[in-house]
């Protein structure tokens, strides 16, 4: 093999034999033969070489001198540490104050034993005493530069995880400031959407977005979950306190990251694949969580893909909830999940003949509150707690929470219902929702969930529980009559005739319009509402109306009078619609081209920006 360049520090010598040392060996003859590559031999010392030539001969290097120990009458013997110490022999004696000897050599040497060619050798590190005397200073200067190096690594933490949006991601936080302009600019009539508090968006921003909390309060998978664990908890007393439930009879999970996750951890929790649920048809309000075929019969969720489900549908001529045949559908279908609530639906529900209907079939009611919650909360809503088994919902539309889902499941005795029981002795047994359901969401459906969600929710439900907030409903309530009134009197038609709550559907076909062009033009003129498709189509590629919602425009601090302007906007929007209708035509790709540079748009534009700006926005300054 081929050895290092030798240094001038080390040596290696024989052992002088202690009497625990076994006596040195021959030079196996391969050594000893080379004569001219060894040192001279005397009679009190013994020194050879390694030569170089047992590496490899083309690429040879200088031979290591090797030096057997100075022979003499010193017995080495090993210390308690592992080295070698003389005992008599060679040095210079000197005293110390206890007039002791002592041996000092001239250059302080540590030994160490091992074996080659099979002799006992020992390597010897001479370290001059000006070497001894720097490493004191060595020591302090590495500490001085390890602190050095600790405030280096502390500024470039902070370098880094410590700068503001505006310098750490330029064009993301450019894009952002245009989308926080947008929301202030125009006029907010998306029925799902509204704007969260300061308070709401800090706990969104704060440092819980760094902790990992797999499982439920109590049971966490990770350590390290007190006080979040302590926040979960107040959580879903808050959400309790909010719908005035106890805690005896209702139990609540505020993990879901959505109301679709809600549902469908509902589904996993209570039902086997290919089960059957039934939920309102899409074409006539209803969410696609509950349930959603095309026409041709694609499956659109995974609540159709996983469930077998079958829709129940309006009065085509009213708008309102045909009961009697969702009764019979529910009768022939035999679901295990009867739901109902819905993203569209402007009228209230009848939970008493729902739970009729569910105890007929046997079914467990659930109610999806996603669009209604916060007018339930301040009553300004019929309650689904009553009568339905599991109700939930989404947490950042009417609710002005951050957006995520809820969901609320019975506990303890089930009540005796009144309907076709398959079995008697239902009526005594104890509701086991809890478990399953708490199980889909985690570990079934969903990891860790989102500590700053929960925090935000938290906050916002403490709110819910205002005098301040019911004022809040009732505006939206007010508002959304008011808008109602003012388009019925512009002979608009809407769905049903008005609303009952926070929403309407204004039904475009009167007009010849169509929901994707006019929401286009809308946008363009910075209001923001979406197309929907009505009963009666065949799908939502032509939708026909569109939907509204006040809470958004509510929230900034709209009254009744202000949506009678925003009433006016609208129909002026819609009259644009049609002249660039009759222009280029209704498909996209030429009404599009007669948007660009149209005066008319941009003249409405201008006035509601300055509409807009007139009302403060929650969260940030502008």
């Amino acid at each position: 093999m081929k050895l290092p360049p030798s240094q001038s520090s080390l040596s290696l010598g024989f052992l002088p034999h202690c009497s625990h040392s076994p006596p040195p060996l021959p030079l196996p003859a391969a050594i000893e033969n080379e004569s001219s590559n060894r040192s001279q031999i005397n009679d009190d010392s013994i020194s050879f070489q390694i030569d170089s030539r047992l590496g490899d001969p083309s690429n040879s290097v200088p031979s290591i001198p090797l030096q057997l120990l100075e022979q003499s009458t010193t017995q080495s013997c090993r210390d308690e540490n592992g080295f070698y110490r003389k005992e008599t022999g060679a040095g210079k004696p000197r005293k110390n104050s206890d007039d002791e000897e002592d041996w000092e050599e001239e250059e302080e040497e540590e030994v160490e034993e091992f074996r080659i060619l099979g002799h006992s050798m020992c390597l010897k590190r001479r370290r001059d005493r000006e070497d001894s005397l720097s490493s004191s200073s060595s020591a302090s200067k590495r500490v001085s530069i390890d602190s050095v190096g600790l405030e280096s690594r502390k500024n470039a933490a902070k370098l880094w995880g410590n700068q503001p949006l505006r310098f750490a991601d330029p064009e993301i936080f450019e894009i952002m400031e245009k989308e926080k302009n947008r929301q202030f600019r125009g006029i907010e009539l998306i029925a799902s959407e509204n704007f969260v508090c300061k308070a709401v968006m800090e706990a969104l921003g704060s440092h819980l977005t760094n902790k990992y909390s797999e499982g439920m309060p109590g049971a966490r998978y990770y350590g390290g979950n007190q006080y979040i664990d302590a926040i979960e908890i107040m959580c879903c007393e808050r959400a309790l306190a909010a719908f005035e439930l106890n805690s005896e009879n209702w139990g609540v999970n505020v993990q879901p990251y959505s109301c679709t996750s809600a549902n469908f951890a509902v589904y996993t929790g209570l039902l086997l694949p290919g089960d059957r649920i039934m939920g309102l048809d899409t074409l006539s309000g209803g969410n696609t969580s509950h349930g959603c075929y095309t026409p041709n019969g694609r499956k659109l969720s995974g609540a159709s893909i996983f469930f077998e489900s079958l829709s129940y549908k309006v009065d085509p001529h009213t708008g309102y909830i045909d009961y009697e045949k969702l009764e019979e559908r529910a009768l022939d279908f035999r679901p295990k999940i009867l739901i109902c609530g819905g993203s569209s639906y402007p009228r209230e529900w009848d939970y008493g003949r729902l739970r009729q209907i569910a105890d007929k079939c046997g079914a467990v009611l659930m109610c999806d509150m996603a669009q209604i919650s916060g007018l339930v909360a301040a009553k300004e809503s019929v309650s689904p707690f009553e009568f339905c088994d599991v109700v939930t919902s989404t947490t950042h539309k009417s609710l002005r929470g951050p957006r995520g889902g809820i969901i609320f499941y019975r506990k303890a005795k089930k009540p005796k219902r009144i309907g076709m029981l398959l079995n008697p002795s239902d009526a005594s047994e104890q509701y086991d929702f809890e478990e399953k359901i708490n199980f889909a969401v985690f570990p079934a459906m969903q990891g860790g969930p989102h500590n700053n969600h929960i925090a935000a929710l938290a906050i916002a439900l403490r709110q819910v529980a205002t005098p301040e907030y019911k004022a809040y409903m009732q505006q939206v309530k007010k508002n959304a009559q008011a808008l109602s009134s003012a388009l019925l009197r512009r002979k608009c038609r809407l769905v049903t005739g008005g609303t009952d709550n926070h929403l309407l559907l204004w039904d475009l076909r009167p007009l010849g319009l169509t929901g994707k062009n006019y929401e286009k033009v809308c946008e363009m003129c910075y209001i923001t509402l979406n197309k929907v498709a009505l009963f009666g189509e065949n799908g939502t590629i032509t939708s026909g109306g569109v939907r509204i919602g006040t809470p958004a425009m509510t929230t900034r601090g709209c009254i009744e009078a202000d949506f009678e302007t925003i009433a006016d906007f609208l129909i002026r929007a819609a009259q644009i619609t049609g002249s660039v209708q009759r222009e280029h035509g209704k498909l996209q790709k030429g009404f599009l081209k007669g948007l660009d540079a149209n005066k008319e748009i941009i003249e409405l534009r201008t006035r509601v920006e300055a509409f807009a700006a007139q009302f403060a926005m929650p969260g940030f300054d502008m």
